[in-house]
């Protein structure tokens, strides 16, 4: 059940291409250019990788996961993964669904990509698991983002590679997805 499809208009006025795909049906371009991606968030930008405890990126869960890769096309540089998230099967990382990776370029940042990625990674959680809550570990600074989407914090935060976050479920009541309006939220690093 792989699916590509084009957003209309794009909240950054690009045009951005979904591709959702299975582990099994990603080509070695999408894996080489998503791994690339998420180096270049969470090991350059946020300094992950020089943690103590150490950040493993390659965590075991790609392989049972859903992994939708927005690109955007345009004349100067062709197609170019601009923004990323992985929908994780229940079991593997939590008990329930849960969406992570979330990631948008930085040169693509404050244009609503990564409100758009996430309605996409809810809106394929509600066909593919529906009635199932879907949770989050959440970098805390980004609670109010969430929020906005219909994410809650369970729990008390706790320190994951040098950085605040905290468990946040998404309900899901009847397969459909509430999302709230839109916040002054700034989206300046994942998503």
């Amino acid at each position: 059940m792989n699916a590509s499809y084009a957003l209309p208009r794009a909240p950054s006025g690009a045009s951005v291409t979904w591709n959702w795909a299975r582990w099994a049906a990603l080509g070695a371009d999408d894996v080489y250019d998503f791994l690339a991606l998420r180096s270049e968030v969470f090991h350059v930008e946020q300094h992950v990788a020089g943690q103590p405890s150490g950040f493993l990126d390659v965590d075991g869960c790609d392989r049972s996961a859903w992994h939708l890769l927005g690109r955007a096309t345009d004349a100067s540089s062709g197609s170019m993964l601009v923004t990323y998230l992985r929908l994780v099967d229940p079991g593997i990382k939590f008990r329930e669904p849960s969406i992570g990776r979330v990631i948008t370029r930085a040169t693509r940042r404050g244009a609503g990509l990564g409100r758009a990625l996430m309605r996409e990674g809810l809106a394929r959680a509600a066909v593919v698991w529906p009635h199932r809550p879907i949770r989050i570990g959440a970098q805390h600074r980004l609670v109010a983002f969430y929020a906005s989407l219909g994410f809650a914090a369970v729990g008390e935060p706790y320190q994951e590679d040098g950085i605040a976050h905290i468990e946040m479920l998404h309900p899901m009541h009847d397969g459909g997805v509430t999302v709230a309006p839109r916040s002054r939220v700034e989206e300046t690093i994942a998503p």
